[in-house]
């Protein structure tokens, strides 16, 4: 049976995302970025493609690592102005029945307790569509407008995320029975209290002793999304993460990538293939490949190598514009994204030759830190099924050059050409966003750590229900 090939897209409440400059090509629409419409319009869009969801990339923070400021992102339109991505989906939702919605958002500052609400009423609201991209932060202007000196080491970001999330379990799957909710008229009972739970929660960062705010939504837990591809990030993904985004330039990179993140899988304690791995990607085709190539060549002529290496600058945590276009960038060391340095390590050694600054510039100037795929919808259906029979990868993150022009000519030239050999499916599966990916539940699987904070599992903390609590009290 041929693999199926699956597709996200990629985007941000910005102008431009990850292709800075594309915002001044006439086709270009993420102008509209601050337009209901745009997104209701994607979504429809996106629906039509058979797209297992939109994943909304977000940053709270400038990106100021590039000469020490922020006035080139600022002027190049770098993933700012940017709005949050949260308040989009509830808007996408009420006008598509199966897209996912993937949104992003930090576990540095904003606590647990208001979030997990935040989520369970997206999950209800878009009946079990959402997922939640763990991040843990990497921009220095974040941690100064939040009252900090700068992030965290990278690892220590990690250590107060686990925690985070044993909050956030312990709230969606510990806190409420599922048959809690009653409704009982004739008694006036709407939730019985003896079957809500205090989490009991104490911990080195958090202490949240009550109950959750929210009845139990389709998933409970949202898909848990996660995008660190470093020794602790893998590590943290392999506990929690069910899809999971990498970047890699080459596909020998991307291989060993996903090899890494499987055998972590395993060593969790959990199936090699109970995550969906996506790698990020960017698709220019067209009718032909003469035509394919000629508008590539024409997006290129608006992007700005500049906001190219502004974002590098911010993703590796090193100022670039220290060194010359020419020079090697050389055995170097940040405290932001750490695969990303190594990514492009591994990419020199494979070159036989080491990555200048201007190599850099060209390669992220359109799509950010994945390759470009150029070509007919023929030849990208040829790469694409050639990557995942080579790296074992499930499928793409797609970034766009212009939007949403990239995604229409996804759709129009590459998705019937993928549905013609049987490698992209053709209709949705009904249910959950998880059901959707794994046929197995909307609820998290026992296997998963998450499971664990239910009543009566392992990591539960649960201090008694509030009804056996009042009756104490009194």
């Amino acid at each position: 049976m041929t693999r199926q090939i699956r597709f996200n897209a990629f985007d941000m409440n910005c102008v431009a995302h990850q292709s800075s400059g594309l915002w001044r090509h006439p086709s270009d629409r993420s102008r509209h970025y601050n337009d209901i419409d745009y997104w209701t319009n994607l979504a429809k869009l996106l629906e039509s493609g058979t797209f297992d969801g939109l994943f909304i990339a977000d940053v709270l923070g400038t990106y100021d690592v590039y000469g020490g400021n922020n006035v080139a992102a600022i002027r190049n339109g770098a993933q700012i102005p940017v709005n949050d991505p949260v308040l989009l989906v509830s808007a996408m939702a009420a006008v598509t029945k199966h897209l996912g919605f993937g949104v992003t958002a930090g576990t540095a500052y904003e606590h647990p307790y208001p979030f997990a609400r935040r989520m369970s009423t997206l999950d209800h609201l878009t009946k079990g569509r959402v997922g939640w991209n763990v991040v843990t932060g990497y921009l220095p202007s974040a941690a100064r407008n939040m009252g900090h000196e700068d992030q965290l080491e990278h690892d220590a970001r990690y250590d107060v995320a686990s925690e985070y999330l044993d909050v956030l379990y312990k709230l969606w799957e510990g806190s409420w029975e599922d048959d809690a909710v009653v409704e009982d008229r004739e008694g006036g009972v709407f939730t019985d209290p003896a079957k809500i739970h205090e989490i009991g929660h104490r911990g080195e960062n958090y202490t949240v002793p009550g109950i959750h705010l929210s009845e139990p939504s389709i998933q409970r837990s949202p898909v848990i999304y996660q995008a660190g591809a470093s020794p602790r990030g893998v590590a943290f993904a392999a506990e929690n993460a069910e899809a999971i985004f990498v970047s890699a330039p080459t596909a020998a990179v991307l291989k060993a990538t996903v090899s890494r993140i499987r055998d972590a899988l395993e060593k969790a304690g959990r199936d090699r293939y109970s995550a969906k791995i996506y790698t990020l990607l960017t698709i220019i085709t067209d009718d032909t490949h003469e035509k394919a190539v000629a508008k590539h060549e024409e997006y290129l002529r608006y992007a700005s190598e500049e906001g190219a290496l502004v974002f590098m600058s911010g993703w590796t945590g090193i100022d670039l514009s220290e060194y010359d276009l020419d020079q090697p960038i050389g055995d170097v060391q940040g405290n932001a994204i750490q695969s990303v340095i190594e990514n492009f390590k591994e990419s020199a050694k494979l070159d036989g030759r080491e990555w200048t600054v201007r190599d850099i510039a060209r390669f992220g100037a359109i799509g950010g830190l994945g390759p470009i795929f150029v070509g007919s919808g023929s030849e990208v259906a040829d790469h694409l099924e050639q990557l995942v029979a080579e790296t074992d990868v499930d499928g793409f993150n797609l970034a766009y050059a212009v939007s949403p022009g990239t995604w229409e000519d996804v759709i129009e030239h590459v998705i019937p050409e993928l549905r013609a050999r049987g490698a992209y499916p053709t209709e949705y599966v009904e249910g959950s966003l998880r059901e959707k990916l794994f046929a197995r539940g909307d609820r998290l699987p026992e296997e998963h750590r998450g499971a664990s904070f239910r009543l009566g599992g392992s990591r539960s903390t649960s201090t008694g229900s509030v009804a056996d609590k009042a009756s104490v009290d009194a």
